[in-house]
């Protein structure tokens, strides 16, 4: 007898519904969570015992297989969590499928999901560059192909859900997962979020990409990793939300991750008013919701708003999680939930409901399966597409003329710092062979091309004589002296070096050389085991350990110093920035990074990339960000406040005029209303280049405080010498709005200045808007997105 659930002609709901019919209470609650396992071909599974326990007061778990049998909602990350090769862990993956598919009551398949932020979190998986340097790219298109490459390689290993991308805004850059952000402008995260969704998801959502971290993890007090945020619901919506709502909206979505901090003192992991009432429905998500890892149990063991797991469960499920992750920490303890009136029938079939949904739409019931002959990774294409990506990025901030440094016959090049010649410099914490450090593992890295290998390639072994300078730190490992919370560890020294040793012998290199190439910058690693990533925040924008004083004693010698700055912050240089010949930023720029920065250093590929964070003067000025309100930017006084490298900022090889900014029309209604606006850029260097052409909007009054001005457009041209791209930006009014004391987004009538420029304070023209009419409220599907038609020609 074949039941209907299992009749892939009928209905998804009818499934779903005689689906659940059927299952016992437990079946249930083995829905609602996941279990973390190193899986084996041959069946013999086990736990997995992770970070998670120490924090988050995990028990231990129960017989496997036993547990098993009542079936089970998701598998955690099969292959990002240890070193296995990807044919083997399909196999074992296809075991694990196996058995809940054909040793179980109901036959229910398992989703699995994977880290899938800066390429698949897997053996031999594409390293891509960071999300910032996704976001230095400034080209959604580009963006969406990188997620899609990601998807590739994710699907062919069985990978149903990825964990990404991260809409987190960027506000103090101290903060560690600053990384893991696109930037610090909402408008710009949700477009490059929106595309990277697209891509990662392709059009029929059959993988699921995971929003992450709603909301406002990146504005924690004190810039620490899970601190309290303290926000009102206007700048919420207003800054924080927005990206997430474009995600939701324009790409659909299909999960969300909520936060581990709490705003206002609620927690995310149990606020029903942002995970049910916000997120499904006033925006209309129809997803799933997954816990961060340990974040239920974090309710009870850090917020102390609940008793114990049973009634942590009770409040995130209530609230409107769908899915415990990691495991079942809390999850397990549903059945007491219930007996205790905690939690009601209706809301698990509620829940599980939704689940069900989604493990029908993907076709898991029908295929349940991964190819292992179909699993192939590292493709040229996407080699090639890591590159670009990478190339694109690669921001130059200073330049005396001495770049593209061609490579001559004879020329000597000393190659100095750190990251020079580390394969993990170029990579972000979310990368497999960054991410296994806390598991004390060590992956392979020879598919990454490091810069000294790169320039050797590039202007031949004899020109460069290379120096290490100093160490970032000389141990890489587990242990980190600092765990995200107040988790009662004896304080111990930074595993950070302090040793000056090597500074000499790299002066000496210098001082034989030509030029001087110094790489500086941090090395992401996830709590303390780095000095950037996740839990590895600062208090400093010096650069970590002593390579302030190797750039320093290299720029003493007098020879042109080119400094290359890697990782996930930028860092304030105490105005060496001046005295540098050139200054590249490339944030972590993945395998092909060191090739890119090369083709950079030497001209093959012009420099393009544009900064998606201020670059402050302190750390004394955090937090800081260029769309701040009047006063917080500081004072002509405070001379550490301010940026020396604003937002949108960077150099292009080549100069741009701006001319003939226009608007269409002076006056638009504010109801359904558009801004024509029109401008004309013309390349006027000698060399080919490409900009950013970037569109700012100043509300010049206003019933509420506005930011002194908001990015609202932006688009990137490439022209040869003399040619002139003309731009004609359509910006909705619907994007004029602000959040009113009712919680609504409104458009009021008024002046707006329409700025044009090359960065956030390089405004080139201005011109002003009259926007009309009675206070506009907007509808739930309003207009998010600007749009550019750009005609190329020459005057």
């Amino acid at each position: 007898m074949s039941f209907l659930y299992k009749d892939a002609t009928q209905p998804i709901a009818a499934r779903v519904q005689d689906l659940l019919s059927r299952m016992t209470d437990e079946e249930k609650y083995a829905q609602m969570h996941a279990f973390w396992l190193i899986l084996s071909p041959d069946g013999q599974h086990r736990n997995r015992r992770d970070l998670s326990d120490d924090f988050a007061g995990a028990a231990a778990e129960d017989d496997l297989a036993t547990r098993l049998f009542a079936g089970i909602g998701q598998i955690t990350r099969p292959l990002g969590t240890h070193i296995v090769g990807p044919k083997e862990g399909v196999r074992a993956l296809n075991r694990l499928q196996k058995t809940l598919m054909e040793e179980t009551r109901l036959g229910i398949p398992a989703m699995f999901h994977e880290e899938c932020l800066v390429g698949l979190l897997c053996k031999d998986a594409t390293l891509f560059p960071s999300s910032l340097s996704y976001g230095a790219t400034w080209d959604p298109d580009l963006i969406e192909q990188v997620a899609a490459a990601i998807r590739t390689e994710a699907q062919r290993v069985g990978c149903h859900q990825g964990l990404a991308p991260v809409l987190d805004v960027s506000r103090d850059v101290r903060w560690g997962r600053t990384e893991e952000t696109f930037g610090e402008d909402p408008y710009l995260v949700g477009k490059m979020a929106t595309a990277y969704v697209r891509g990662l998801q392709g059009p029929d959502r059959d993988l699921l990409a995971t929003l992450k971290h709603y909301v406002g993890h990146s504005f924690s007090e004190g810039a620490r990793n899970h601190a309290p945020v303290h926000l009102g619901f206007r700048e919420l919506n207003d800054t924080f939300l927005l990206p997430f709502e474009m995600a939701v909206k324009l790409a659909n979505a299909g999960s969300v991750m909520p936060a581990y901090h709490d705003i206002d003192n609620q927690p995310c992991h149990s606020d029903a008013f942002l995970l049910t009432d916000v997120l499904r429905n006033r925006w209309g998500f129809d997803g799933l919701i997954v816990a961060d890892y340990g974040g239920v149990s974090l309710l009870h063991q850090h917020h102390g708003i609940s008793a114990d797991g049973a009634e942590s469960a009770a409040l995130a499920f209530n609230a409107g999680l769908d899915i415990e992750l990691p495991k079942d920490d809390c999850a397990r303890h549903l059945a007491e939930a219930r007996q205790r009136g905690l939690i009601s029938a209706e809301k698990i079939d509620e829940i599980v409901g939704r689940i069900l949904h989604e493990k029908f739409r993907l076709g898991l019931f029908e295929h349940p399966y991964a190819d292992e002959n179909a699993v192939v990774l590292q493709e040229e294409s996407t080699r090639q597409l890591a590159w670009r990506a990478a190339v694109r990025s690669v921001t130059m901030l200073e330049n005396n003329g001495i770049l593209p440094l061609k490579p001559q016959a004879g020329q000597t090049i000393a190659v100095i710092g750190p990251t020079a010649d580390d394969p993990l410099a170029l990579l972000s914490g979310y990368s497999f062979p960054v991410h296994l450090i806390i598991s004390d593992m060590t992956a392979q890295t020879g598919q990454i091309t490091t810069p000294l290998q790169a320039l050797r390639n590039c202007y031949g072994e004899a020109a460069i004589r290379y120096a290490k300078g100093c160490h970032i730190l000389e141990q890489r490992t587990a242990g980190a002296p600092v765990f995200p919370g107040d988790s009662g560890k004896p304080l111990q020294h930074s595993p950070v070096s302090q040793d000056t040793h090597l500074i000499a012998a790299a002066v000496e290199q210098a001082r034989q050389s030509e030029v001087a190439l110094v790489f500086v910058g941090d090395l992401a690693g996830l709590f303390q085991s780095g000095t950037v990533g996740e839990g590895s925040d600062t208090d400093s924008l010096q650069l970590p350990g002593v390579q302030q004083q190797l750039l320093e004693a290299v720029v003493a010698t007098g020879t042109p110093t080119i400094a290359i700055l890697t990782g996930g912050r930028p860092y304030f240089l105490n105005g060496v920035e001046e005295k540098l010949a050139g200054y590249l930023v490339a944030f972590a720029p993945g395998q092909e990074g060191g090739r890119a920065i090369a083709d950079v250093l030497s001209g093959r590929e012009p420099p393009s990339g544009r900064l998606v964070l201020s670059v402050p003067k302190s750390a004394g000025a955090m937090p800081y960000y260029y769309n701040h309100k009047l006063k917080s930017g500081g004072t002509p006084i405070a001379f550490p406040f301010g940026a020396r490298y604003p937002f949108g900022y960077g150099l292009s090889g080549t100069t741009f005029r701006y001319d003939d900014l226009q608007l269409e029309e002076p006056a638009v209604p504010g109801e359904n209303g558009t801004l024509k606006v029109h401008v004309r850029v013309t390349n006027s260097g000698e060399r080919a280049g490409s900009e950013v052409v970037q569109v700012y909007v100043k509300d010049r009054l206003a019933s509420l405080v506005r930011p002194v001005h908001e990015l609202k457009a932006f688009q990137r041209v490439a022209l040869q010498p003399g040619e002139t791209a003309r731009l004609c930006f359509s910006l909705p009014t619907d994007m004029l709005n602000f959040t009113d004391a009712q919680g609504r987004r409104v458009v009021e009538p008024g002046e707006f200045e329409i700025q044009v420029g090359a960065s956030s304070a390089d405004i080139r023209a201005r011109v002003v808007a009259n926007v009309t009419g009675p206070l506009w409220v907007l509808p739930k599907y309003w207009r998010m997105e600007s749009q550019c038609d750009v005609t190329i020609g020459r005057d």
